[in-house]
């Protein structure tokens, strides 16, 4: 253990990072689970982490605007088949997303085949560099995150399933490039778990967990992405413990 990594300058931007994965992501989660689609977020995840992975084989620099419209482009083609397929074969839908994920994981993996880094480009996009971002690079994900609170409680496009993948498919496309696929599975899931549908408590249970995370990550040394997920479990164990604070939905 060591204090010499609870640097303010690495750990405050990263979780104002966090902070602005949850303010998105504790509805977004919250709406899933009502829905029973557990894991499109992981799909829609893993299929804009496929389009920067092709744009990375086109020679276009990660992190770069053309990856970002890649990326967005391909979280908004797959939001819309998945949307399809719902009305399609709602029966069915769970299945589609699995098989929407294992393609799209497959996908990259092949793409990336020919790619010396691709074995660090994979561990990017599972994990993030939450630790790497910087105050000026928080600017496109807060104005993702206030056009995405904008519509979804001011405009109301949650109501409109439709408006639902669409708003979904930007902010997972905005936050798995900071914080990595399981990072923002968790931030979905996690919190909205042991909420009971409450919107204060899952936030509470987000923040704890992504500064108790942070601080773990800068005191041991720890993969940062990893030990927030572990993290937010931990905290959300303890929460589930407390009387009224262990159902799903209310």
């Amino acid at each position: 253990m060591t204090l010499d990594g609870l640097q303010p300058t690495i750990l405050l931007p990263a979780l104002v990072a966090g902070l602005l994965v949850l303010a998105t992501h504790i509805p977004l989660g919250l709406e899933v689970l009502r829905r029973g689609i557990i894991f499109v977020d992981l799909a829609i995840a893993q299929i804009a982490g496929l389009g920067i992975v092709i744009a990375s084989a086109l020679g276009f620099q990660v992190g770069g605007w053309r990856a970002q419209v890649s990326a967005v482009i391909a979280a908004l083609v797959g939001a819309l088949c998945l949307r399809w397929m719902e009305r399609k074969t709602p029966q069915h839908l769970e299945a589609v997303i699995g098989v929407s994920f294992v393609t799209a994981a497959c996908a990259a993996i092949v793409v990336m085949s020919h790619d010396p880094h691709a074995g660090e480009h994979l561990q990017e996009l599972l994990v993030g560099q939450i630790l790497w971002t910087t105050w000026a690079g928080l600017l496109p994900l807060a104005l993702v995150t206030a056009g995405v609170l904008v519509g979804w409680f001011g405009l109301n496009l949650k109501a409109s399933p439709l408006g639902f993948y669409l708003l979904f498919a930007l902010t997972i496309t905005a936050s798995v490039q900071v914080v990595g696929v399981y990072l923002v599975f968790a931030s979905l899931i996690v919190p909205a778990l042991v909420s009971g549908g409450r919107l204060r408590r899952a936030y509470a249970v987000g923040i704890a967990g992504y500064a108790f995370g942070l601080t773990g990550s800068g005191l041991f040394d720890l993969p940062a992405g990893a030990a927030v997920v572990l993290a937010l479990v931990i905290v959300a164990i303890g929460a589930g413990l407390v009387p009224g604070g262990n159902r799903v939905l209310p």
